[in-house]
C-alpha cells in the first residue's frame, strides 16, 4: 500500500513524494484471521468533507498536517514545480506543506469529491 506525500521543501516549494506503507500480518481482531496492518499513527481528529464540483483552491498551504482519504470524485493537485497529479477514489495523501507557496486543488468533472481529513498532532 502507498500514499502520496505533499510537502514543502527547505525553500518553501511544494513537492510530491510516493511513500510505501509497511504492513505486517497481525492478529488484529481474534478470532478472525490475521490482517495486514501498518503501525499505528497518532491522530487528533477526523473531518469528513464534500468538495463540490467546480471548486478551485488557488495557491495555499495546508492549515495543518493531515492525511486526506478520497472516497469519490477526482481532484487535480499542482505543486510548485508544475507537477500535477490526478487523485481518484481510493487515493491517500499526506498533506504537510505548512509553509511556502502551497499547492492548488481543483475538482475535475461533475462529481463532488467525498473524503476525510485525518488530522495529525503538530
Amino acid at each position: 500500500m502507498q500514499y502520496t506525500r505533499l510537502y514543502a521543501d527547505s525553500e518553501g516549494e511544494s513537492r510530491f513524494e510516493d511513500v510505501e506503507i509497511e504492513l505486517a500480518e497481525v492478529d488484529f481482531a481474534p478470532p478472525a484471521p490475521p490482517l495486514a496492518v501498518s503501525p499505528a499513527v497518532a491522530t487528533t481528529q477526523c473531518i469528513f468533507s464534500v468538495v463540490r464540483a467546480g471548486w478551485f483552491g488557488d495557491w495555499h498551504p495546508t492549515p495543518r498536517r493531515q492525511f486526506f482519504f478520497q472516497f469519490a470524485g477526482e481532484l487535480e493537485v499542482e505543486v510548485s514545480d508544475g507537477e500535477m497529479r490526478h487523485l481518484l477514489s481510493g487515493s491517500i495523501v499526506l498533506v504537510e506543506d505548512l509553509t511556502g507557496k502551497g499547492h492548488t486543488t481543483r475538482v475535475v468533472g461533475d462529481v463532488d469529491v467525498l473524503g476525510a481529513f485525518v488530522q495529525l498532532p503538530t
